[in-house]
């Protein structure tokens, strides 16, 4: 009897200790917490016209909204109506509106909890030669040109050594050309700018110039920095054994726009668009 007395004993206090835990669970969940199939941000995520929210107040469910952000950065909310939420952190949008519903006699102490659904409104556009083309949310308030270039997947073998950033900046247009090796040769300097939601970073296809006659692999390459004729014939692979390196002719579009033909000389800078050919030996 003892035994069985026991046993019950545990199995009483077993289910205590479940049913103690389920109630323990259910009170942290309650306001603040943050919702299921929400869209991840940091902390200091702003938000932004286009960013899709659930508005949720604690024991109010007639209080819960899903809407979108307007381009003012405003929202309509049941019983206060418009509201100002662009600039805000999450934290700070549900202060915001429990002050909106407290302040209106309507709640005495509104518990307000916002979940993030889709971010639309902080997003930089990464466009032309690099890896990953396409649209980056910004989930925090220090994210710099190198941060969004590292996103995209970094340039292309065909990419230029520098890309342009353009957006507003205090209602103005904005444009910025940024030389991309600078970026994370040096460390963080004043060219790695602050990007901002709206802004598009491009990479331009890099200058080329094109190599044919007596080349071993003639056809268009990417110009290097400083790169002169001697480099340029190098990279497409030298000349064929008919070739020669002293018979190169280099034709070139004038100021004037007209095509130049002279000799090239091996010390001769390449510039975009050069034609080199590669003539044949005399011997």
């Amino acid at each position: 009897m003892k035994s069985v007395f026991r046993w019950i004993g545990l199995l009483v206090l077993a289910t205590w200790a479940a049913l103690a835990a389920a109630q323990v669970g259910a009170a942290g969940a309650v306001p603040g917490g943050g919702g299921g199939g929400g869209a991840t941000a940091s902390a200091d995520y702003k938000l932004g016209p286009g960013d899709q929210i659930r508005v949720q107040v604690y024991q109010n469910p007639d209080l819960t909204v899903e809407t979108r952000v307007s381009e003012q950065g405003t929202i309509n909310y049941p019983l206060v109506g418009s509201i100002e939420l662009g600039g805000n952190t999450i934290g700070d949008a549900e202060r915001k509106i429990a002050t909106a519903l407290r302040n209106g006699n309507f709640l005495r102490q509104p518990q307000v909890n916002i979940v993030l659904l889709q971010v639309r409104g902080n997003q930089v556009s990464v466009l032309g030669q690099v890896q990953k083309p396409g649209r980056f949310p910004l989930e925090t308030t220090n994210t710099h040109v190198s941060d969004l270039l590292a996103a995209a997947g970094g340039v292309t073998p065909m990419g230029d050594d520098t890309l342009i950033v353009t957006g507003t900046r205090g209602g103005q247009p904005f444009r910025k050309v940024i030389d991309i090796p600078g970026l994370f040769l040096n460390s963080r300097g004043q060219d790695d700018i602050l990007v901002q939601g709206g802004d598009t970073i491009f990479v331009n296809k890099a200058p080329v110039y094109y190599i044919y006659g007596e080349a071993q692999r003639p056809g268009p390459y990417r110009i290097e920095r400083g790169m002169t004729v001697q480099q340029a014939v190098a990279q497409g692979g030298g000349p064929t054994p008919r070739g020669s390196l002293n018979r190169l002719r280099l034709t070139r579009v004038g100021p004037d726009g007209r095509q130049v033909e002279t000799d090239a000389r091996l010390s001769d800078p390449v510039l975009p668009n050069d034609v080199i050919f590669v003539r044949e030996s005399l011997f």
